[in-house]
């Protein structure tokens, strides 16, 4: 079968992540790069692969067979994604999840009007921990969700507040309360609001002469970000950032706490965890998967907007069915 073309479009830390992840699958291709920069100015690590204006992408239809979205959720890919998948197969990584169900029926407008696939809120949360979220509550249907992240970098949150004017850079931190974290995984079944399941350390480069003051306000009130979580905020350097903030490990776990039995007398605790020494390169891996799948649907002839609760298992893997029953069932 011929390779998946995959178009990348940014290139940023979640595109270089896309990027490498496509030099571990034989099955897929990394045939193009669309920037908002100028593309002479930006060279990919895969040597021959052409670069282009974002602006020219209706020009490059055939060039892509599945286009992954590399913005942010705040404000790209609202756009971003309906836009282009008028155009492309594409997937994106849309991570605001109280917007998801907007998000979801606006893409599906322009997919099922262009005829193509458009996998959106790939990744792993949403994403992995979505399905794992979906397994559990299935096999356990008395009991309890628990998702807890971090402590880590949050490429959305971070991205949310480099878009607060005064802002130059930044880096969020998202930590679970640990007394929440092993209350649950003991089983007791806590209740448990949002504040109390985790905080938020934001670590910000401010501009010269911005109104800190005004900065943190911003942040602090931001909704579906920081309004809900005790959040501070650390004004440094840029060299301080770049110096004890560079790298990007995230993680975090999906638990349930159920109970069977005639009386409910039997307890069970399944977990989920993650513990990621590069949020960007694990997202971008994701999203390949999904972009396989993509393809594959697009193959079919289905058409419109898919979440991973659409996508089979076995579309997300190169193996054939044969193989995976062989290997893995």
């Amino acid at each position: 079968m011929a390779k998946t073309r995959i178009g990348i479009l940014g290139y940023g830390n979640l595109g270089r992540g896309v990027e490498l992840a496509c030099r571990q699958n034989d099955d897929m291709e990394f045939a193009a790069l669309f920037t908002r920069r100028g593309p002479a100015s930006v060279r990919p690590l895969t040597a021959g692969v052409p670069v282009y204006a974002a602006d020219d992408l209706a020009a490059h239809r055939d060039d892509v067979d599945v286009l992954v979205l590399c913005g942010g959720s705040a404000r790209d890919l609202p756009e971003q994604t309906p836009a282009c998948a008028s155009l492309f197969n594409v997937v994106d990584s849309f991570d605001t999840h109280a917007n998801i169900p907007v998000h979801f029926a606006n893409v599906d407008v322009e997919a099922k009007a262009a005829g193509t696939v458009a996998v959106v809120s790939g990744g792993w949360d949403p994403g992995t921990f979505s399905l794992a979220r979906l397994y559990a509550e299935s096999v356990l249907p008395e009991g309890k969700d628990y998702t807890f992240w971090g402590r880590g970098v949050s490429q959305g949150h971070s991205d949310a507040i480099r878009r607060v004017e005064g802002v130059a850079d930044a880096r969020q931190y998202t930590v679970p309360v640990r007394s929440a974290l092993e209350a649950v995984r003991a089983g007791e079944d806590p209740e448990l609001t949002t504040r109390q399941k985790h905080t938020r350390e934001c670590y910000v480069v401010a501009e010269e002469g911005a109104d800190k003051a005004a900065i943190e306000r911003a942040i602090a009130e931001m909704p579906n970000y920081f309004a809900d979580y005790d959040t501070t905020v650390t004004f440094v350097t840029q060299e301080e950032l770049d110096r004890d903030h560079a790298g990007i490990p995230h993680g975090g776990s999906v638990i349930r706490s159920g109970a069977t039995g005639e009386r409910g007398e039997s307890r069970h605790v399944i977990e989920y965890a993650l513990k990621l020494d590069s949020n960007p390169e694990f997202t971008g891996s994701v999203l390949v998967a999904c972009a396989r799948a993509a393809h594959r649907l697009a193959r079919e002839g289905q058409t419109g907007c898919k979440t991973l609760f659409d996508i089979p298992p076995a579309y997300l893997s190169p193996k054939s069915a044969e193989e995976l029953r062989a290997s893995m069932l």
